[in-house]
Formats: C-alpha cells, structure tokens, sequence
C-alpha cells in the first residue's frame, strides 16, 4: 500500500495537527536510497498503529523542506504533538528504523 502523499499546503493540517505521531519521509522520485527505504516505510506503517507514516516529494515541496533544513534524503522526521522529536538520516535497515522510532516514541 502506498502512503500518503503531503504537500506544502496540507502539511500543517496532515502532520503539525494530527493527534497521532506522524513520521514524515522527506523523498525524491529520482534517489535510490529513497526508493530503497520506501517499502520498509510501508510495512511500518501497516505494521504499527501507534504512528502514522507520510511522504513529502522535496522536488515539488520545497518549502517544506527547506523550514526543516532538509539537506539529504532520504530524510525521516517524527513528530510528536505538532514538533519534530527525531531525525533518521539515510536509508536503514528496518529494525534500525523501528529502533529509533520505538526510542523517540517511548520518550
């Protein structure tokens, strides 16, 4: 299952207000490790309900990526209550990925 795209214009209401933590994956459609840690994201998401997981295109959401200081992708930030509380920089294996959210989440 694919996730939810965001954009600039829905990104305060999708992530900044959601009730639930949302880990956003800040992705482009040309970079490999992007498409490498896509369907890990995607079994996350299926897997968990405590989280919820969203893709922003850095390519046609500049804005977005710019205010977080997105500097290389794939670049995976969880937010808890409307603020970031972890980066995850790279493509990961999956337990590293779970690892550090269950970290952050817990906190």
């Amino acid at each position: 299952m694919a996730l939810p795209e965001i954009t600039d214009t829905n990104f305060q209401a999708e992530v900044v207000e959601s009730d639930t933590p949302t880990l956003v994956d800040f992705w482009a459609p040309w970079c490999g490790p992007c498409r490498m840690v896509s369907p890990i994201l995607e079994q996350i998401d299926g897997e968990r309900d405590d989280l919820r997981v969203v893709k922003l295109n850095t390519d046609e959401n500049q804005e977005t990526a710019a205010k977080f200081g997105i500097m290389s992708i794939p670049t995976m930030i969880l937010f808890k209550n409307g603020a970031p509380v972890h980066q995850i920089i790279g493509a990961l294996p999956k337990p590293r990925i779970e690892q550090q959210l269950d970290a952050a989440l817990g906190a």
